[in-house]
């Protein structure tokens, strides 16, 4: 495998702007398998849930009074929400709320959270367009499977250097994605996806805070705009993701091309996402998954001693915050996580509501849970050993949590979790009729009976 980590000054480079254009253009509808077909409609489920969940809350509130300044064109629904808005800021917001709860997919190969730039960029085009289900789902396939070719193409030195990879690659998603939405040929693709080159979106300087959920957001609004204007006929660089000043050889000391092209239309990478059970960063889902086993064995925080772990160096360098002040921070502490699934036995996004980070017993088991960093123990695994009052201990080992691809929600989970979010916010007779049309949305003519049910009273 040809593995390139210097500026490639000889122009040797594969062409991969051009042909991830033309796979974008003329890959066939639905070629794929029914795993695949199925995996899209878990994905976009998943996300549809995630955003609605979150449409109340503060960081979707203050996107959506920014963007109504502008007063925007009724052209897309705020999921979630009765307000219409311009598809650009349907497409931010439906963006920043997917992710807000950071309880969205993940493509664990890269950690990108793919989705929220894509399906959020999508829907709301094809809310204006009128797109059929199947036109959307064909989108969301074909745009995630750019996002994350390209992200396995820099990860994950990309993401060492500071940059969140769910936004920095979900432009070019959402730009695939409304690109094939639009009918767009390969010469105005490849302009699309050089427009979205010149704006990556997201530094991991920003977890903790309102401005990370932005990113998917951020990103689709990008893609989108990156397809409106190729489609107008604005120019970018041909070569704008594989020249030697373009996205991959300056955002990145690893650039592996063949990441691109290897089984191009025969490999999906959306075959590769999961959900999570629990509202927060995954790297501390093996942790929690441990606590909860911990605490379904009898460990309590009454006769709790102390959790010992053992983890991955990029758990702490990602959720190390010991005292986390709020929700948001809490998302990234996976000594919050552990003190609430050893508590609740579980981590949904009610165990990070603020009064509940700093409640007194939450913190108190918190201070118990101290983390080691072993680096021979795998990124997606934890051990952990409770030792308890009387002397005993109890030992967990976690090599897969659940949610991972070997042990994957199904789709009734899927269904738990959607309506524990959705629920509160439309209603559960709407919410059945929303996830009804998300399995059935391929058979859909037109994108906009489902988005009427994604709105408050759903018309």
């Amino acid at each position: 495998m040809a593995l390139n980590t210097k500026i490639d000054a000889d122009h040797n480079a594969p062409p991969v702007t051009r042909i991830l254009a033309e796979y974008i253009v003329n890959h066939p509808s639905r070629g794929w398998d029914d795993a695949a077909e199925h995996e899209a409609h878990r994905t976009f489920m998943n996300w549809l849930g995630c955003a609605v969940g979150a449409a109340e809350h503060e960081a979707g509130e203050a996107a959506l009074r920014a963007v109504q300044v502008l007063q925007p064109s009724a052209q897309a629904t705020v999921l979630g929400r009765g307000e219409r808005v311009d598809i650009a800021s349907a497409a931010l917001i439906n963006g920043i709320t997917s992710h807000t709860f950071d309880f969205d997919d993940t493509h664990l190969k890269t950690i990108i959270h793919p989705a929220g730039p894509v399906c959020s960029a999508v829907l709301a085009l094809a809310e204006l367009t009128g797109a059929s289900g199947r036109q959307i789902i064909d989108a969301i396939v074909i745009g995630i499977d750019v996002s994350c070719r390209i992200g396995n193409m820099i990860y994950p030195h990309h993401y060492d250097r500071g940059w969140h990879i769910t936004g920095s690659t979900g432009s070019f998603g959402a730009a695939a994605a409304c690109a094939r939405l639009l009918g767009l040929d390969a010469d105005k693709t490849q302009m699309a996806l050089g427009i979205a080159a010149s704006q990556p979106v997201g530094l991991r300087e920003q977890f903790g805070t309102m401005t990370k959920p932005f990113h998917p957001g951020g990103a689709a609004s990008a893609g989108l705009m990156s397809a409106l204007l190729a489609r107008e006929g604005y120019t970018a660089s041909k070569r704008a993701i594989e020249a030697p000043r373009g996205f991959a050889q300056v955002l990145s000391t690893k650039f592996d091309w063949n990441e691109i092209t290897d089984e191009l239309g025969k490999r999906f990478e959306i075959s590769f996402n999961t959900y999570k059970p629990f509202a927060c960063g995954i790297v501390i889902h093996p942790s929690i998954d441990a606590c909860v086993q911990l605490r379904e064995q009898g460990v309590t925080p009454e006769n709790l001693e102390r959790i010992d772990l053992r983890v991955h160096s990029l758990v702490l360098e990602l959720t190390g915050k010991k005292e986390p002040a709020d929700g948001l921070q809490g998302k990234f502490s996976v000594y919050h996580g552990c003190a609430a699934g050893l508590i609740f036995g579980r981590a949904s996004e009610s165990e990070y509501a603020d009064d509940i980070v700093t409640r007194e017993d939450v913190v108190g088991v918190r201070r118990k849970v101290v983390a080691t960093v072993d680096d021979t123990i795998d990124e997606a695994a934890v051990d952990a050993v409770a030792t308890l009052k009387d002397g005993r201990k109890v030992h967990v080992f976690v090599e897969h949590a659940i949610g991972s691809l070997q042990r994957p929600m199904s789709d009734k989970d899927l269904e738990a979790k959607f309506s524990s979010q959705a629920d509160p916010i439309l209603g559960a007779e709407q919410v059945r009729k929303l996830m009804d049309a998300c399995w059935n949305l391929a058979k859909a003519q037109d994108a906009r009976g489902l988005t009427a049910l994604a709105r408050k009273g759903g018309q």
